[in-house]
């Protein structure tokens, strides 16, 4: 019996022992399952975690480009990051690589700058064939492959220009109109005249119209129009054109500002333009000659909103009835306790009628403008096409919204006080491009007449 307990006990540990030692092996291959599951997800994620190409954008998919105009091709990558790009002209026989590049892990986004000066093409078709590849795993660690063909043309010959509006009369501190045609569709076109720069418009019927002025402070030998234009391959061309100048004196005047003047008016309607500034007379030197800078730009901003057909008819009206106590290109000089402290040139010409007058459109067009800037108080600015505006300040009242189409002779508003203005009364500015010219010349039907409605119907306008 107790040699068979014993050999009973010892089956049973024995027994244990093996069970134990049988179980380890499955236990072992469970865990080298999860393992090499584990790895093969790992893997499979690493391989498969990027399967979108790059994305180019940036050079034109299709029309002419000049072998000197500057193509730019963005590259992105939102994945593993770009590998590699490859840009080939291809032109019959004739390939040529213009850009090749390679990046580091981790470029996700890139910028490349090429010409087709140097490629040896000739003008007519050719094929931009754009490559690039990323840093994904995937297909067989070759990396994700974009190929773009552009079917585009080369065109390295400059536009002719004619010109059909004969000799331009321009008075100093007016303005012209410029007819011309081109031999083929532009991309860009306008007169330079020194600094400025004043677009033209291409019409239907094909011709392109150029308002410009003869800046009042630019001596006449520095007046010299170019008209600059640049076809849709970046093509420039740049030409002449027959005009005449007439030298203009403009006023001059002498303002004294009151201390009751910079009490009342300067410093509870301008203090809050300039609050660091408490002394009256400095606030007014900084209104007259800061925020007037200002204004200018912002007026200037505005003469890029216009239409690119005249929406006017006729000469333009001006407010009825009323005396004019400032002129154009009038030089002002201020005066405090005697002495001199300033000098502006006045931009308009000023309109005095009854208080808060009715004030008419001077023509058809569309309100761009209708608020507060700054020096000319509550203002209207009407586009009336080919970049011509006019503007209307020191307004008590605005009776019309941005946006509003209003036609001639329409009351915009009424005369007031608002602005820098010493009393009650209209300024009034006709602008081109932003920049003031005489009204005076814009209230004159035969002016008009001569140097532009009759130059409109040379490009099919009634």
């Amino acid at each position: 019996m107790t040699g068979n307990r014993w050999v009973r006990r010892k089956r049973s540990l024995f027994g244990r022992r093996e069970s134990s030692f049988s179980r380890r092996p499955r236990g072992g291959s469970i865990f080298f399952r999860v393992v090499l599951v584990a790895v093969v997800v790992t893997a499979a994620w690493y391989y498969l975690r990027d399967l979108q190409a790059p994305v180019v954008s940036g050079v034109p998919a299709a029309g002419p480009v000049g072998a000197k105009q500057e193509l730019v091709l963005r590259l992105a990558d939102g994945g593993t990051g770009l590998r590699q790009v490859q840009v080939t002209a291809v032109q019959g026989a004739k390939q040529v690589v213009l850009v090749d590049k390679s990046y580091g892990s981790g470029s996700h986004n890139a910028e490349e700058r090429f010409t087709l000066e140097k490629g040896g093409l000739v003008d007519g078709p050719f094929e931009l064939v754009i490559a690039a590849r990323d840093h994904a795993l995937f297909p067989l660690l070759q990396g994700n492959r974009l190929e773009q063909r552009l079917s585009l043309e080369l065109d390295s010959q400059p536009p002719t220009l004619t010109v059909q509006s004969g000799t331009t009369n321009f008075n100093q501190g007016g303005a012209g109109l410029v007819v011309f045609t081109a031999s083929e569709e532009l991309g860009s076109a306008g007169i330079r005249v020194a600094d400025h720069f004043f677009p033209a418009f291409r019409q239907a019927s094909g011709s392109y119209l150029c308002l410009l002025a003869f800046p009042w402070n630019l001596a006449p030998g520095a007046f010299v129009p170019k008209i600059v234009a640049s076809d849709r391959a970046g093509n420039e061309r740049v030409t002449g054109i027959y005009f005449r100048t007439n030298a203009k004196k403009f006023p001059t005047d002498r303002i004294v500002v009151s201390q009751a003047f910079l009490d009342n008016k300067i410093v509870p309607d301008f203090q809050h333009y300039f609050p660091e500034t408490s002394d009256p007379a400095a606030l007014f030197l900084r209104v007259n000659r800061e925020l007037r800078g200002q204004n200018l730009k912002t007026i200037l901003e505005h003469g890029r909103e216009t239409a690119a057909t005249p929406l006017w008819q006729g000469a333009f009206q001006r407010l009825p009835k009323a005396a004019v106590p400032g002129y154009f290109a009038q030089t002002r000089t201020y005066l405090m306790g005697g002495r001199t402290v300033d000098r502006q040139t006045h931009l308009g010409i000023d309109l005095a009628s009854t208080a808060q007058a009715p004030v008419p459109a001077a023509n058809s067009g569309k309100v761009i403008f209708a608020g507060e800037l700054g020096i000319y108080g509550d203002c209207v600015i009407i586009d009336h096409g080919l970049n011509l505006q006019t503007l209307y300040g020191h307004l008590s009242q605005i009776d019309v919204g941005e946006g509003t189409q209003v036609q001639k002779g329409e009351t915009i508003g009424r005369t007031g006080t608002s602005g820098l203005a010493g009393g009650d009364h209209l300024h009034f500015d006709v602008l081109i491009a932003g920049r003031q010219v005489n009204p005076l010349e814009w209230w004159d039907a035969a002016w008009l007449e001569n140097n532009i409605v009759g130059k409109l119907r040379l490009a099919g306008l009634p």
